[in-house]
C-alpha cells in the first residue's frame, strides 16, 4: 500500500527539520559522536512522567539492565508487545517511543514491555544479541506465541527481525506479527540507492549510520545475519508489516525486503507513505495517527479469544 497524500502538518515538521539543519547530527561525524556521548551520559530514567501516571509500570531485569512493562490500569486483554526501540543503536530511547506506546496501549489495551538493550560502542552486537534473547524469553515464557507481537523501529526493527528469524531457525514458535517502522535491515549500507535517498533524507544521513554500523558490528562482518536480517530465507516468520515514507534513507531496505518477500512468495504487509521521515510513525501528525490505527488492528488480531 503506498500513502501519496502529505498533510500541512507533515510538511511543517518536514520544515522545520530542515530549517533547525537536524541532518548535521548524522552527516557530520564530529557532531554524531559528541550525540552519542550526549545520549548516553543521561543513562536510563525509565518512561516518561505522564506514562507513569496513567499506566501500570513494571520494572524488571534482564542481565542487570531495566525491562519496563507498560499496562492499562488493571492489567489488559491479553495482548503483549514487546518492542526495540530506535536509534542506531547508539542512542537512548527517547519520549517520543514513551508517548508512542502510550497511544498504541489506549487503543488497543495492550501491554507493551521495552527492554532497555546495551548499546555500542561500549556493548557490541553478540552481546546485545543475547540480551534480547533472554529478553524475549522472559517476555514469552507462560505466553502464547499467538498473543505476541514483535515490534521496532528503526535499529530495533532490525533487533526484532534477527530475532524472529532466530527463533524460526531453533525451530522456535515465532510471535504472531513482526512490525517493522522505519526499518534499519541492512548494515553494508552498500545499496546503490542510498546517496540518492540520502539527499532526500531531511534527519538521517550515511555518515552517521555508517559510523553506527561500525561501533556496533565490531570484529562482525557487516553481513552477519544478526547484522543484516535482510538476506537469507524469509518464510516460517508469521505475519510481516512494515512501514517506511519516502523521504528515509532506509527506503532501499523496506523495498528490499517488500521484493524479496515477492520472489520467495512470502506475505507482507507493506505501506509507503510519500514524503514521510525515519520514524514519522512516532510524531503527532495525522499520518502517524493512520499509522497507529492500523497498527492497532494488528495488535487486536493477534489476541486467541476463547469462545
Amino acid at each position: 500500500m503506498i500513502r501519496s497524500k502529505t498533510s500541512l502538518p507533515a510538511k511543517a515538521l518536514l520544515a522545520w527539520l530542515r530549517l533547525t539543519k537536524r541532518k548535521r547530527t548524522y552527516a557530520e561525524l564530529d557532531r554524531f559522536r559528541r550525540s552519542i556521548e550526549s545520549s548516553q551520559a543521561k543513562g536510563d530514567r525509565g518512561p516518561i512522567r505522564s506514562i507513569r501516571r496513567r499506566f501500570d509500570v513494571h520494572r524488571s531485569e534482564v542481565d542487570g539492565r531495566p525491562c519496563y512493562t507498560i499496562k492499562p490500569p488493571g492489567g489488559g486483554d491479553g495482548k503483549k508487545v514487546l518492542y526495540f526501540h530506535g536509534g542506531a543503536y547508539v542512542h537512548q530511547i527517547q519520549h517520543d517511543h514513551w508517548r508512542f506506546f502510550g497511544r498504541l496501549i489506549d487503543r488497543t489495551g495492550c501491554s507493551v514491555t521495552v527492554p532497555i538493550y546495551p548499546l555500542a560502542p561500549d556493548h557490541q552486537c553478540p552481546e546485545t544479541t543475547a540480551f534480547v534473547r533472554r529478553a524475549y524469553d522472559g517476555f514469552s515464557a507462560g505466553a502464547d506465541p499467538e498473543e505476541q507481537i514483535v515490534m521496532g523501529d528503526s535499529a530495533g526493527a532490525g533487533i526484532a527481525l534477527a530475532l524472529t528469524k532466530a527463533l524460526r531457525d531453533e525451530g522456535r514458535p515465532v510471535p504472531k506479527e513482526t512490525v517493522l517502522l522505519s526499518p534499519w535491515l541492512d548494515l553494508t549500507m552498500s545499496h546503490p540507492a542510498q546517496p540518492a535517498l540520502d539527499e532526500r533524507d531531511p534527519y538521517l544521513a550515511l555518515t552517521g549510520l555508517n559510523e553506527a554500523a561500525r561501533l556496533y558490528s565490531g570484529e562482525l562482518p557487516r553481513t552477519d545475519p544478526r547484522l543484516t536480517p535482510l538476506s537469507g530465507d524469509l518464510s516460517g516468520l508469521g505475519a510481516l508489516t512494515v512501514y517506511i515514507g519516502t523521504k528515509d534513507v532506509l527506503l532501499s531496505d523496506a523495498r528490499r525486503l517488500h521484493t524479496l518477500c515477492t520472489e520467495q512468495g512470502v506475505p507482507l504487509s507493506y505501506h509507503e507513505y510519500e514524503g514521510m521521515i525515519h520514524a514519522w510513525m512516532l510524531a503527532s501528525i495525522p499520518e502517524a495517527k493512520l499509522a497507529l490505527e492500523e497498527i492497532a488492528h494488528l495488535v487486536d488480531r493477534a489476541l486467541v479469544r476463547m469462545v
